[in-house]
């Protein structure tokens, strides 16, 4: 049966009421590690990072409780690429992944997937796996399909419960998920496709609901599984990696959570111009999945506390990229990057800069804050180094533990880099650089001071010809041409 997550956190706080104390052996074992990764959930759409119309007392309790960084960037402005960084230590001039690739199309029995890891991906999980954690993915996958060599439990995960393919994660209500290798059928959903368009709104908000939602809502689905993840793993070191769909449009909600923030916005009713699924009230649905994103965070925190695993556990929390700009999402109303160029898909700063709040009570300071540049390549060798694997060669990733734990000095990146398409962009400093018309042949690039002008708004490429001319180098250095993902022009 699926609990909703407020049952759920009830439960956990009734829990939490009568849990024992943790036994020495406990305190002296290795940490547990909790990574929440958001999907298309803008900088500034969370209440830590001055967002106003949207609620998110959950994460915002882990900022304040723990450290915000104020400069981190995805590996990516899109998921599988991003993810790929996250879960690797290496950006995407030197990544497997480094963009959406489909194994197929829109069909209801069209193969599933985005192109695979190679079978010797060495991936975060596995590195865990091998100090004795138990690890568990639970939510979108996007890094392979059902039988390649890129499948979670291929590449280091003990359990895997959700999406393995970016395409049906577009539906909220899928007629099944994936149960490790084998098939979870959903109860009542069915297939239905997840891009539709109407000529005018319907008649009621009822007939939305009847039309585009279904019986068993997925991110529930796999909430419960991460919660049973973590009971049955309670007693040794886990490593819980959930990367949630939510707030990826499309936009569905379970209604109750829409009816949270009902009259709160003007509303126009979204016909599904831009992609995706009609909606009655779209900035409303969106609001309502950021908060029913952070309600989930809070399901898992209550646990943490309920098994007395609060002081020994890790929590980490992010984006894979920007916020979007179709299927009813309404970026510029919600200020979800804000004084940033650009959204998801662009190399710009608002495609790129993503939150990043970390807690770990009693190591890490809680209320503070960190400026420091870094990036989705850095958690695995930080990861690593906090458990006590040995260093790890060949990652682009620098670990963040003297800044977590303000121990020690922090290592610099000496820049950040990333390619997309027909993009590339680095950070050198406080210069931006970015080339965006590659497969038009344009090798133009254009330079930006970060420190005077973070809206990219005035390229001083001919003012500065030396910088420039570092920063070719320095692309040039960084990207190992791939024969799947080629970078126009420059690899021609």
């Amino acid at each position: 049966m699926i609990s909703s997550v407020f049952a759920l956190i009830g439960t956990a706080l009734a829990l939490a009421a009568g849990a024992p104390g943790t036994s020495a052996e406990e305190d002296a074992r290795p940490p547990n590690i909790v990574y929440v990764l958001a999907d298309d959930l803008g900088w500034g759409e969370l209440g830590c990072y001055g967002q106003q119309k949207i609620r998110t007392p959950n994460v915002d309790r882990i900022a304040r409780e723990g450290m915000r960084f104020t400069r981190h960037y995805s590996g990516s402005p899109v998921c599988a690429p991003s993810r790929c960084v996250l879960l690797t230590g290496k950006h995407t001039g030197h990544a497997v992944v480094r963009n959406n690739w489909e194994s197929g199309g829109w069909g209801e029995d069209a193969p599933e997937g985005q192109y695979p890891f190679p079978e010797e991906t060495l991936t975060v999980a596995e590195v865990l796996k091998a100090r004795g954690y138990a690890t568990g993915c639970f939510g979108k996958w996007g890094n392979g399909g059902p039988e390649t060599s890129g499948h979670p439990n291929a590449q280091g995960f003990d359990t895997f419960v959700g999406y393995l393919c970016q395409r049906k994660a577009h539906n909220y209500y899928p007629k099944h998920l994936w149960k490790n290798g084998e098939k979870l059928v959903l109860p009542g959903n069915g297939w239905y496709p997840a891009h539709q368009k109407i000529a005018e709104p319907l008649e009621s908000e009822e007939a939305y609901y009847e039309r585009y939602n279904r019986e068993t809502y997925a991110p529930a689905v796999m909430l419960d599984a991460a919660l049973e993840f973590m009971a049955e793993n309670r007693d040794k070191p886990f490593f819980l990696y959930y990367p949630s769909p939510i707030p990826h449009v499309a936009l569905q909600a379970p209604r109750s959570a829409v009816e949270a923030y009902r009259g709160e916005f003007e509303e126009t009713p979204y016909l599904g111009q831009k992609a995706y699924l009609p909606h009655p009230t779209p900035r409303a649905a969106y609001a309502a999945m950021v908060t029913h994103l952070d309600a989930e965070v809070g399901a898992i925190l209550d646990r943490l506390d309920a098994y007395g695993l609060r002081e020994n556990t890790i929590v980490m929390f992010s984006s894979d990229n920007g916020p979007t700009f179709n299927g009813g999402s309404d970026s510029t109303f919600f200020n979800s990057a804000p004084g940033m160029r650009g959204l998801k898909v662009s190399v710009y700063e608002g495609g790129i800069r993503v939150p990043f709040v970390v807690r770990w009570p009693g190591r890490v300071a809680a209320g503070t804050s960190s400026d420091h540049l870094s990036a989705f390549q850095d958690v695995m060798p930080t990861l690593a180094e906090l458990v006590g694997a040995p260093a790890i060669e060949g990652l682009d990733g620098l670990s963040l533990v003297p800044t977590l734990l303000g121990e020690g000095e922090q290592q610099q990146h000496e820049l950040l880099y990333w390619e997309l398409g027909g993009q590339q962009a680095i950070r050198w400093g406080k210069w931006k650089g970015v080339r965006r018309g590659l497969k038009k042949g344009n090798t133009h690039l254009e330079l930006y001071d970060l420190e005077a002008d973070p809206l990219e708004s005035a390229d001083v490429s001919a003012e500065n010809p030396e910088v420039v001319q570092r920063l070719l180098e320095l692309l040039a250095r960084e990207h190992v041409p791939s024969e799947v993902f080629p970078l126009p022009t420059i690899d021609d």
